[in-house]
């Protein structure tokens, strides 16, 4: 007996305790049965790697893993990893009782590996159905949405819900193209007008991962340049990425490309095109028929083969924030694929975010910019005036417009189109008193009075009515549009411009392009049209609206608002004038005039630096009730230099408004806290979040708590 035991019980005589105890337990392990996977009713199983795991479409964090289920032989050749599969869920999944299941209902999930044992000791209940033999969760896609849900302190099974787009069966049913040879390396072209971006091109075609910051010039050619480095990245026999804020823009790079290489070398996927054919469109990528691809936010996800080269236009774009669960930036996603496929990175925009800036700041990126000479060539002339300089005669005064302001659009209007970017849509919302210009509050709720269409002012918060205002700081009953919106300031520019057709861009229709006739075109920002020639001039109205907002980047967005429309005016030298009615010494406004939008970033992300404030620091949003947010935030393990900013009260959605993420329903009272950690404990936050509002959820708690990392809105 003892010569059998050898170097197990008589070898272990003299090891010290916790070493017995360990080789006790791995002999009591080595001899425990494996669990066979059986199904229901006796049905045959698979004869090889008879045991699938799942990744279940349940986006609650306690049940954020795999579960195994037995694989039956009829499914044995469909049931391959990455495909799309049914299971039972749910009580009972496990126990078997006269050969017939208990509970559980059929819930879609993923095929993510197949093994030959389980680790589970029960038997095991059988896949239902494979949806799909197309296999559309790869290993990559299926690492990126790990990292996604990690950092976001969310769900793999959220974050797959923006990962993998809904099933079109006719979409499978058609097959994708045969992959055409890379096209050769394209030349520089206008990458010349930058500091390094002839190299940055060459780089990329000789199969190099650069990593940039690009601080685009002024004008219409970024498309083309964008283009370029994707056909260089497709000449070295990889793949490319490009997101993008919106399907205008997509269209304008779309066309681009298309001149480029010629039709079939890219896919362009947009909600614009439709479920079945964006389906189609990803298949193709998916399948490796098609190695670049243009898109918006959810391309950021986009399956593409050998990827190259990831690159992301205008990424202070609010659009690039997506709005379900776990709430994602672009910018991010694009950041872990470049480090998870080590490929190129650009990072492009005629602004500059102080995210970009810091990837510059730390040697992350380098910078690609063009010199201060082929700036001011390309830029357009910018002037500024205050808000209290009033034209003096009658035109100016019906159009609302300061004299610098009314002068340069009757100069600009006799070459071509002018651009007028007012801060909101509308007729005229917020309203203020016109002597001292307080902001004309309810007297119910302290809320925000709003000017309807027929004069009536109401509050935004509460919805009452109110008719007889004076203003509580200097008695006046008199009252101006803080903001006149899109529509109303048409108005005024038609009647101070009566032979002048006027054009609005904004939410209900936007323009893509007007025609190079003389006209005034009234935009909110991010609507303008793209104008033939570019304009002639711009009017950038109501600076201080937003300056003013009570946000962390106030200045740092409307200053990308601002160079995003006068980008499309024509270059000084062509006669392109800018006029921006805000306070000149403002940081924004000088910026926006020696157009260095760079530097602003530089400056911003220093003085946040010193205040501790993102993106230097990492920070989290914990939303709800303030019994449930008390008592997640005492219950949670933050690392240990973790600070909890509040919690202070959350505002309640406006009446007839579609409710926000995170905020709280009609009549109910939230509050918010804000937990920020120092440089190098963000993944620990976000872990720390994560498992609190697992154990949370799986306690069945009834109050709903929000978590976001990195909230856009911490002013």
């Amino acid at each position: 007996m003892s010569s059998e035991n050898g170097s197990g019980a008589g070898g272990a005589e003299g090891a010290p305790p916790e070493q017995l105890a360990l080789i006790r337990e791995s002999v009591r392990k080595a001899k425990e049965p494996r669990a066979k996977p059986r199904t229901w009713r006796g049905a045959a199983l698979a004869p090889r790697l008879p045991v699938a795991r799942v990744l279940v479409d349940k986006g609650v964090l306690h049940l954020d893993r795999t579960f195994d289920y037995a694989v039956p032989a009829e499914l044995d050749a469909d049931a391959q990893p990455g495909v799309r599969v049914r299971v039972r869920f749910g009580a009972g999944r496990h126990r078997v009782r006269e050969g017939r299941r208990e509970g559980g209902g059929l819930i879609d999930g993923f095929l993510v590996e197949r093994r030959a044992e389980s680790d589970y000791s029960g038997p095991l209940a059988a896949l239902a159905q494979v949806v799909s033999p197309e296999p559309v969760l790869g290993e990559e896609l299926l690492a990126l949405v790990r990292a996604v849900a990690d950092r976001y302190a969310g769900s793999v099974a959220d974050v797959l819900q923006l990962a993998v787009p809904p099933r079109s069966a006719r979409a499978e049913r058609r097959p994708s193209p045969e992959p055409l040879p890379p096209p050769p390396a394209p030349d520089a072209g206008s990458w010349t007008r930058y500091e390094h971006g002839a190299a940055f091109i060459e780089s990329l075609a000789a199969g190099g991962t650069p990593r940039a910051v690009w601080n685009a010039l002024p004008g219409p050619r970024w498309s083309e340049e964008t283009a370029r480095a994707v056909a260089a990245t497709l000449a070295s026999g990889r793949g490319a990425l490009v997101v993008v804020p919106d399907g205008r823009i997509a269209a304008r790079l779309d066309t681009a490309l298309t001149g480029l290489l010629g039709e079939g070398r890219h896919a362009l996927l947009t909600a614009d095109a439709g479920p079945e054919k964006r389906y189609r469109q990803w298949l193709a990528v998916r399948r490796g028929s098609v190695r670049a691809v243009v898109g918006t936010r959810a391309a950021m996800f986009a399956p593409v083969r050998d990827l190259g080269l990831v690159a992301l236009w205008d990424d202070g774009d609010d659009s690039h924030s997506e709005l379900h669960a776990p709430q994602p930036h672009a910018r991010e996603v694009l950041l872990l694929r470049a480090a998870q496929d080590r490929c190129a990175f650009l990072l492009g925009g005629w602004s500059c975010t102080v995210e970009a800036a810091q990837l510059v700041e730390t040697g992350w990126a380098r910078p690609l910019v063009a010199a201060r000479e082929q700036v001011r060539r390309a830029a357009p002339l910018v002037r500024t005036v205050g808000d209290g300089d009033l034209a003096r005669d009658e035109a100016a005064r019906a159009a609302r417009l300061p004299s610098l302001a009314w002068q340069t659009a009757r100069e600009g209007l006799r070459h071509g189109p002018v651009l007028v970017q007012v801060p909101r849509r509308g007729y005229a919302p917020r309203m203020a008193c016109a002597q001292c210009r307080a902001p004309a509050r309810c007297r119910h709720c302290a809320g925000p009075l709003q000017g309807q269409d027929a004069g009536v002012l109401r509050c935004d918060w509460c919805g009452q009515g109110e008719s007889a205002w004076h203003c509580p700081e200097c008695g006046s009953p008199r009252l101006r549009a803080q903001v006149i919106g899109a529509r109303r300031t048409a108005e005024e520019l038609g009647r101070a411009f009566p032979a002048v057709p006027v054009r609005t861009s904004g939410r209900e229709h936007v323009l893509d392009t007007v025609p190079g006739t003389p006209a005034l075109v009234v935009s909110t920002p991010g609507a303008e049209p793209v104008a033939e020639d570019g304009y002639a001039a711009a009017l950038l109205l109501d600076g201080w609206a937003m300056l003013g907002r009570p946000d962390l980047r106030a200045g740092e967005d409307a200053l990308r608002r601002w160079i995003g429309a006068a980008a499309l005016v024509r270059p000084q030298e062509a006669g392109g004038t800018v006029v921006v009615v805000a306070e000149p010494t403002l940081r924004p406004v000088q910026a926006l005039v020696r157009w260095d939008p760079a530097g602003h970033a530089l400056r911003e992300l220093s003085e946040r630096a010193e205040l501790g404030f993102p993106p230097v620091s990492r920070m989290a949003a914990v939303t709800g009730p303030p019994e449930a947010v008390a008592d997640f935030l005492g219950g949670v393990a933050l690392p240990p230099a973790a600070e909890i900013l509040g919690p202070v009260p959350v505002p309640a959605t406006p009446a007839g408004r579609p409710r926000r993420p995170g905020a709280p329903p009609p009549g109910e009272h939230w509050d918010r806290a804000l937990v920020r950690v120092p440089p190098g404990s963000g993944s620990a936050l976000a872990a720390a979040l994560k498992s609190a509002q697992a154990a949370r959820t799986a306690r069945g708690s009834d109050a709903a708590v929000w978590v976001r990392i990195d909230p856009p809105d911490i002013g």
